[in-house]
């Protein structure tokens, strides 16, 4: 931490108790350091909730789906929370958890003088909390069964010397009518902050180390101790968690949350700060990087995209040399926009195209963060997602580069579509120019031969060299209606049409020794490929039927490894196959 952080956590803390509504930082104050151990009078501030995990299966939900309500703290830094206001209002209702009435009418007053229509869209909530870091103490969404009913799940924040933070989900679960969940009895209590954990929406989670010291044996916080094995375990129950990978803290990060650096954009791509070569936090963050692009996959068994991010300076001055913490990956979705932390023009403008690039018809609305920088946050930090209560989920993976020859019957295109009600209806729009016209096919049921996906279609084939845009229209039979991405058409995915080979110049793959063989554990399926091409890998019993979809999309020139974990299945014999274009090779695998 440098200085400049440290003098003001000293003059924070000298006033932190005799204040009515003190400034706190989103790191510890040196006072709440020394009172670390004393903690809250039990039924003071009760935390509640049900104790025991959700009676059915969960599913964490993704930032970038559908929100009913953004969450914020009244607290400091009111010129910023007026602008997420009037930035996240346009897109969902906006929950002000305010500590008292008087906090209620200085809201008000401030929001009205700012000119920000408050008719429609903007509540007040009287909610007991000390600091404005709502992310980090505030409620996460889970949903029953992947799309049921909507669960708050409740923390321990690790900053006992905040009680009244830590009993925010209490008062937003009634407001809200939803069950609240809380980890808070042994052996499931557990540390926890929102600002180190990220979710792909299916079963994957980011966090940095801190989750495994803030909870192992000798904890200042009287949590039972666990290993990483019960941490994941608590993750799963309570959460959906199944792989939860986790990196080492930064040196000059001083709360050691990913939030500060990086955010999940969508299933598969990671948008990651970026320093000088050697600088702050760079090289941790590239060791980190390279730990987890060659340990791990997306969902779809394909590796992680990266989109880098300048973290600008301040004055030349970087977090080394006492610089402040500057960072554009603290961003928040609501919905259709995206609010990220400004700085200076000269740096803002290069994240602002590079958040439009990576995420296109999103609203990228930049508000400046330089006053609360200091206290190692920004928008990310002092807001909090309330997903919808009946969301309507589409999952893609975006198209990789297509050739005609190899999709003589059209570009297909495979989403898993789901609502508590059934789905209805699922079409895709595409276009070759962005600006339109759109044309649209079906993408009906499909369970042929792939129970990954749930809906299949094909776009017709296009011109070589030519661009196609395209998204994904769903109905639910309730008659809700969704795109994916949300601000479609404006917002698209895109993929590229290759200049049409000859059948002599195809890509030709082939099917390696899979090893080890028999498998008990992971399990290694390899491929090579004289040139990039498209295909599956999957599979299947000694009776023909399905027994995993290994891989689909994109097969890079040349050897790539794929991976089975051999544990989860039944002892037996079991095929490979590969489907590139019109080949199709298997290879025999025994698990033990």
């Amino acid at each position: 931490m440098k200085l400049r952080y440290s003098v003001i956590a000293f003059l924070l803390a000298g006033n932190l108790f005799a204040q009515t509504d003190p400034v706190l930082p989103r790191f510890m104050t040196f006072e709440e350091q020394a009172l670390l151990k004393q903690l809250p009078v039990p039924g003071e501030f009760p935390q509640t909730g049900l104790v025991d995990p959700p009676p059915t299966p969960v599913r964490a939900m993704a930032e970038w789906e559908e929100l009913q309500a953004l969450l914020i703290s009244w607290r400091t830094y009111p010129a910023i929370l007026t602008e997420i206001v009037r930035a996240a209002r346009e897109e969902c209702r906006v929950i002000i958890c305010c500590d008292n009435q008087s906090t209620v009418i200085s809201a008000t007053n401030a929001l009205t003088a700012a000119g920000v229509n408050l008719s429609s869209n903007v509540e007040f909530l009287i909610a007991p909390n000390n600091s404005i870091w709502i992310r980090d103490y505030g409620p996460n969404c889970v949903y029953a069964n992947d799309v049921d009913s909507l669960y708050l799940v409740d923390w321990i924040y690790n900053r006992p010397s905040r009680p009244k933070d830590d009993t925010i989900s209490t008062t937003i679960a009634p407001y809200l009518n939803v069950p609240l969940y809380a980890t808070t009895s042994a052996p499931a209590d557990l540390v926890n902050t929102g600002g180190n954990f990220m979710s792909d929406g299916l079963g994957t989670a980011f966090a940095s180390k801190l989750i495994l010291s803030e909870n192992e044996a000798g904890n200042p916080y009287g949590v039972s101790a666990k290993n990483e094995v019960q941490i994941n375990q608590v993750l799963s129950e309570y959460m959906g968690i199944e792989r939860y990978i986790k990196m080492k803290e930064l040196p000059y990060d001083a709360i050691h949350h990913i939030d500060m650096h990086m955010k999940l954009l969508d299933e598969e791509t990671l948008l990651v700060g970026q320093y000088p070569p050697g600088v702050a936090d760079g090289p941790q963050i590239e060791a980190n990087l390279a730990f987890v692009l060659d340990n791990y996959q997306s969902v779809f068994g394909t590796p992680f995209k990266v989109i880098r991010v300048p973290m600008p300076p301040e004055n030349g001055q970087y977090p080394n040399t006492n610089g402040d913490y500057r960072t554009y990956a603290n961003a928040v979705f609501v919905n259709k926009t995206v609010i990220v932390p400004f700085y200076e023009e000269q740096f803002d403008t290069t994240a602002q195209r590079i958040w439009e690039s990576a995420l296109p018809g999103y609203h990228i609305v930049g508000i400046n963060c330089n006053a609360i920088i200091p206290s190692l946050g920004a928008i990310h930090c002092i807001t909090k997602e309330i997903g919808v209560s009946d969301p309507l989920q589409i999952v893609h993976q975006e198209l990789p580069c297509m050739d005609n020859v190899q999709w003589p019957d059209g570009y297909p295109v495979w989403a898993n579509i789901a609502h508590r009600s059934g789905v209805e209806s699922a079409s895709i729009h595409y276009a070759t120019d962005p600006a339109g016209p759109w044309q649209s096919v079906d993408m009906p049921v499909y369970l042929a031969d792939d129970t990954s996906w749930t809906h299949k279609g094909f776009i017709p084939l296009q011109a070589a060299n030519s661009t196609v845009y395209y998204y994904i229209e769903a109905k639910a039979t309730s008659g809700k209606t969704i795109t994916r991405p949300l601000p479609a058409p404006e917002g698209w995915w895109s993929f590229c049409v290759q200049e049409s080979v000859g059948t002599e110049n195809t890509a030709v793959a082939e099917l390696l020794d899979i090893y080890p063989n028999p498998a008990s554990a992971i399990t290694v399926i390899p491929v090579s490929a004289t040139a990039k091409t498209t295909g599956r890998i999957s599979m299947y019993n000694a009776l023909g039927q399905l027994a995993a979809s290994v891989y689909q999309g994109e097969i890079p020139a040349g050897h790539t490894n794929y991976f089975i974990d051999a544990s989860g299945f039944v002892p037996g014999a079991y095929f490979v196959q590969l489907q590139t274009g019109e080949q199709s090779l298997l290879k025999k695998l025994v698990i033990r």
